[in-house]
């Protein structure tokens, strides 16, 4: 039994993010018995990275469920079981594998409830594992939110904490009539968080962005692991500084909460957004388009974009540094973005790649 289960309700209790998964996925399982789970390795004795970690001895067989490599017929199967009344949880160890089931979840799960006039219902989640961890390479280290969020009849998600975990998987296995993509980072499984003493989203469901520090010089929109890594490069200005940034958590891509989104920056007059993808058509454009169609005159500079280089991902691990945004590059964005001229001048971080800070890989896999 994972820590999870040993967690309160008590503000301030720590949480790891694989806990906070694990406790989802045991939590649903008991509250209804027509969730299954599907995927490469969800039984066995890593269970999917410790997120599905002895559920199928204390669930069976029946309910979760190991697959063969064939991911679109296994999203086939995921898809007519949501079509015939159970909630399935199908898991792709690297969203890359999800590319093979493309036709089932854009042409298919996204569609079925349009096509039939809202007689039939999708209802499923799907996880997908993204991030780095040097020696992965092009095929195996892809972001693909952007991709995803595009589609029309799909909700997803990039939740960057524990709380965001435990406040939005319940909510959508229980309430949302549709197929969810969910991309979780793999650097963030280890790192502890505080359940309950985190920003909640705003609105009616636990959907929206999470305001996670309130500043006044500029706003940060990031998500997934950018979300922490701007939480860094905050706390280091405020320091050396004197500069308070505002980070909000987009937590929802495919449905970002301009409300959350436009309230910052008018108030603070300048941007940065930081995805964990590339630049080019995805959350950091979107982000734009929405700042500029609604209140471009909100904004006293251009508008700041970090994302990954345009180029498939090196292997080399000093290659993959460089090809992520870092730490030192963040906060120089924001110092200058405040600052202008002067803020060349503020101290940076160290250099330290996100899988030394988060995970500390010692080779490929």
């Amino acid at each position: 039994m994972g820590v999870a289960h040993k967690l309160n309700d008590d503000l301030g209790a720590v949480c790891t993010y694989r806990d906070a998964l694990h406790r989802s996925m045991h939590d649903a399982m008991t509250r209804d018995p027509n969730v299954v789970i599907l995927g490469q390795g969800v039984d066995d004795h890593k269970g999917t990275f410790g997120s599905t970690l002895g559920l199928a001895e204390e669930f069976g067989a029946g309910r979760v469920m190991d697959t063969p490599l064939a991911e679109e017929g296994m999203t086939g199967i995921a898809v007519g079981a949501a079509l015939n009344g159970l909630y399935p949880i199908q898991t792709h160890i690297r969203v890359d594998f999800a590319l093979l089931a493309m036709n089932q979840i854009v042409n298919l799960a996204a569609k079925y409830r349009y096509m039939f006039g809202g007689r039939f219902e999708v209802p499923m989640l799907v996880r997908m594992i993204i991030g780095r961890s040097w020696g992965q390479g092009a095929q195996h280290s892809q972001s693909l939110q952007s991709m995803f969020a595009h589609v029309p009849g799909l909700l997803v998600l990039a939740p960057a904490s524990a709380d965001a975990i435990l406040q939005t998987y319940p909510w959508i296995i229980e309430h949302h009539r549709g197929p969810v993509i969910s991309l979780e980072h793999r650097l963030l499984y280890d790192v502890n968080f505080r359940v309950g003493a985190e920003a909640a989203a705003t609105g009616d469901t636990p959907l929206g962005a999470r305001v996670v520090r309130r500043g006044g010089a500029a706003t940060v929109v990031a998500t997934s692991i950018m979300v922490l890594e701007a939480l860094r490069a905050a706390d280091h200005l405020a320091q050396h500084a004197g500069i308070e940034i505002e980070v909000i958590d987009l937590n929802c891509v495919s449905h970002p909460d301009t409300r959350v989104i436009m309230e910052s920056v008018e108030r603070t007059g300048r941007l940065l957004v930081a995805d964990t993808s590339w630049k080019a058509y995805g959350v950091c454009a979107e982000i734009c388009r929405i700042v500029c169609e609604r209140m471009p005159m909100a904004l006293t500079a251009p508008v700041v974009t970090l994302g990954m280089a345009p180029a498939p991902c090196p292997t080399a691990k000093v290659l993959e540094d460089e090809f992520y945004p870092n730490l030192r590059r963040l906060t120089q964005e924001l110092a200058t973005l405040v600052l202008g001229r002067e803020g060349r001048d503020v101290p940076l971080p160290d250099d330290a790649s996100m899988a030394d800070v988060y995970k500390r890989f010692k080779g490929p896999f």
